[in-house]
């Protein structure tokens, strides 16, 4: 197994080190702490926590934008430095999150107009966004030989769907505890291999 997640020599350390995810990372674990958690213990007749819904939405929102434009800026400055093969192969991934969510989008909208529930899209969405993530974390982990990456995809594809088999609120607190600390655990890994951009 080791083995299997070791990076290959010279091209994963240009790789690896090409791609800055410490901020993006920091930024989605935000969302799932803060976001998904708030969510979690705001939900419902009998919430928790007495707060007004639009925090927990607003905190989500935050690091879902903190995570997002730190992961468009560090891929743009590492495509720069890549060759134009490595350039080609980070594009056609980026081109995967606009296809990936368009596709979710209608998805998600035509399970709500068939079964008339709009409540579905409070855990539908965290869930199937997360499994998605995963999926092109998984493809970007491989082309670019980043244990890191690779691992926190597998973990996203197999704990977002996952939450699917709890209660709504159950369901938001266990990917707020189990993605956020994906992605603090992630980040520290990225730390420990003291992360350097060539």
């Amino acid at each position: 197994m080791s083995a299997l997640l070791a990076p290959a020599p010279e091209t994963a350390s240009a790789h690896t080190r090409g791609v800055d995810n410490r901020l993006a990372y920091l930024g989605f674990a935000l969302a799932y702490l803060l976001g998904h958690g708030g969510t979690a213990l705001t939900y419902g007749d009998a919430p928790l926590l007495a707060l007004p819904t639009w925090i927990p939405i607003a905190l989500l929102t935050l690091g879902l934008a903190i995570g997002t434009t730190a992961s468009i800026v560090s891929g743009v400055v590492a495509q720069r430095k890549m060759n134009r093969d490595a350039a080609r192969e980070a594009s056609l991934i980026g081109m995967a999150w606009i296809t990936g969510f368009t596709g979710l989008f209608l998805a998600i909208m035509g399970l709500v107009t068939i079964t008339g529930d709009p409540s579905l899209q409070t855990i539908v969405w965290p869930a199937a966004s997360g499994f998605l993530v995963g999926l092109i974390y998984l493809a970007e982990g491989a082309v670019r030989r980043d244990p890191v990456h690779y691992a926190l995809g597998t973990l996203l594809i197999i704990a977002a769907p996952s939450a699917l088999f709890l209660p709504t609120a159950a369901a938001l607190g266990a990917l707020a505890l189990v993605g956020g600390a994906a992605y603090l655990v992630a980040l520290m890994l990225i730390r420990r291999r003291k992360f350097t951009i060539d």
